[in-house]
């Protein structure tokens, strides 16, 4: 079903299918984690979140994608971005080391219906200052989630993630070239959900809409720029980044963050917003 604006708007069954796309994507952050160390390489662990969809019969949302708009059809099922590396880092004989900041960004297809999101962990134990930079990121997106209402507008959300970020005493660069995204059907689709912006603008909130949020927050600046494989971006200053993200769908009974293992029951709560999972 198509809302205004050609808004993907999904149905109960529909919605099923993403929770369990969702789930697997959370599934594979898990195994990925327990799997980083030193040591291990990044193409390594390309390969466990592999065996997650594989173990499923579920499909990839990233293999092969961007051929249709130019772009080298990408090569792995994970990106995996490292210290420096913001997003679309590509899988490869790169070794980890003790300390590294790891981001690694994932996609499922189950019956057709995707589920999207992004982790920041470390190689062992992080520096405090890699380690605040994740937990701003992460709390940013959360903060995003928190102002999602039912008759607001998609905006709301980028408000509150830049409030959350600029709210800091660090002065953190939020990255505004890549954005969240409207998910369903196709892993991208209208509308989009920058990380920065005013209130009351762009789409209005409505049930059946689901929405990958994802801000990228970077130490220094937040400029940046593609390596010659024409995925991976980096921080044109050589500052530390982080990326998180969920898949969240709006019900009528409230927020079902799709990605979550509770389905973001704990968390919501702790917002004061309704949990509003979908019967089996």
């Amino acid at each position: 079903m198509r809302g205004r604006r050609g808004v993907e708007l999904k149905t109960p069954a529909q919605l099923r299918a993403m929770r369990r796309a969702g789930l697997l994507v959370a599934q594979a952050h898990d195994a990925v984690r327990a799997a980083a160390r030193p040591g291990v390489t990044t193409a390594e662990l390309d390969a466990v979140a592999r065996e997650v969809l594989a173990s499923a019969g579920a499909g990839s949302s990233f293999l092969h994608y961007g051929a249709s708009f130019g772009l080298p059809p990408y090569p792995a099922v994970t990106c995996i971005s490292v210290n420096h590396e913001i997003v679309h880092g590509i899988p490869s004989d790169r070794v980890l080391v003790e300390g590294d900041l790891v981001s690694m960004d994932f996609g499922a297809i189950v019956a057709g219906w995707h589920g999207d999101g992004a982790v920041t962990f470390g190689v062992g134990t992080l520096s405090p200052e890699r380690q605040a930079l994740s937990d701003v990121t992460r709390e940013s997106l959360w903060a995003g989630i928190g102002a999602i209402r039912t008759g607001g507008r998609v905006s709301d959300i980028s408000h509150a993630i830049e409030r959350s970020i600029r709210a800091q005493p660090h002065p953190y660069g939020i990255v505004a070239e890549y954005t969240g995204h409207g998910i369903g059907s196709a892993m991208h689709q209208e509308p989009d959900v920058p990380n920065v912006g005013r209130p009351g603008r762009g789409p209005k909130i409505v049930p059946g809409l689901c929405l990958a949020i994802e801000p990228m927050v970077t130490i220094g600046s937040p400029e940046t720029a593609v390596l010659e494989d024409r995925w991976t971006v980096v921080t044109r200053d050589g500052s530390d980044a982080a990326h998180w993200e969920h898949t969240i769908a709006v019900t009528r009974n409230g927020l079902w963050v799709l990605t979550a293992p509770d389905g973001g029951e704990e968390l919501l709560g702790r917002l004061g917003l309704r949990f509003g999972p979908l019967a089996d």
